[in-house]
C-alpha cells in the first residue's frame, strides 16, 4: 500500500464519518489524487462510503449502516446540537428545541428531516405538539463522544443560521 493511502486510510480509521474534501483538506492531498485512493480501498473492502445530505462520508469497515448515518450527522455542528440536546434532555417538544439551540424553525425543521430520515430520531405528534425522541440514544451517546464537526462544516452551519435569521427576522 502507498504511503498516501496508508494515510488516508488512517485518517478515516481516526476519523470515521469524515467526508470527502475533509480528507483532501486533512492531508493535503489533491482531489483526484484522494479519489483514486479511497477508490483503491473501498475496492480492498479497506473502507466503506455513504452519500448522505449531499455530502460523501467514508468509514472504516465495521460500521453498520445506522451507524454511518449517526457519524456523519454527528459531523454537522447544527445537526449535532440537536441531537446532544434530546440526548441531554430526553425528549422535546419542537418549539423548545428551538428556543434552547437558537435556530429558525425553518433550520430546525430541515435539520430534523434529515435526522428523521436517516433513522436517528422518532417524531410524534401529540394534541398538535411535535415532539422529537433520539432513537438508539446509548450507542447514540457513545458514537457522539468519538467526534466533532470540522472548521469548515462549523462554517458552512453557521453561514446556513446566519441566512436563515436574515431571513426569518
Amino acid at each position: 500500500m502507498t504511503t498516501t493511502r496508508e494515510q488516508i486510510k488512517t485518517h478515516v480509521t481516526e476519523h470515521p464519518g469524515v467526508h470527502f474534501n475533509e480528507i483532501g483538506r486533512a492531508l493535503d492531498i489533491a482531489t483526484g489524487q484522494t479519489q483514486y485512493h479511497l477508490r483503491r480501498l473501498m475496492n480492498d473492502d479497506a473502507v466503506d462510503s455513504r452519500s448522505l445530505v449531499g455530502r460523501t462520508h467514508y468509514y472504516p469497515a465495521g460500521y453498520e449502516p445506522w451507524e454511518q448515518r449517526a457519524l456523519a450527522l454527528l459531523r454537522r455542528e447544527t445537526a449535532r446540537e440537536i441531537l446532544l440536546t434530546l440526548l441531554e434532555t430526553g425528549t422535546q417538544p419542537a418549539p423548545a428545541l428551538t428556543d434552547e439551540i437558537g435556530i429558525a424553525r425553518s433550520t430546525l425543521s430541515w435539520h430534523l428531516s434529515n435526522l428523521e430520515d436517516a433513522d436517528l430520531i422518532d417524531t410524534e405528534t401529540v394534541d398538535g405538539e411535535v415532539r422529537i425522541t433520539p432513537r438508539r440514544p446509548e450507542r447514540l451517546a457513545d458514537l457522539a463522544r468519538t467526534v466533532s464537526p470540522s472548521l469548515p462544516s462549523r462554517f458552512v452551519d453557521r453561514f446556513e443560521r446566519l441566512v436563515d435569521d436574515a431571513l426569518v427576522g
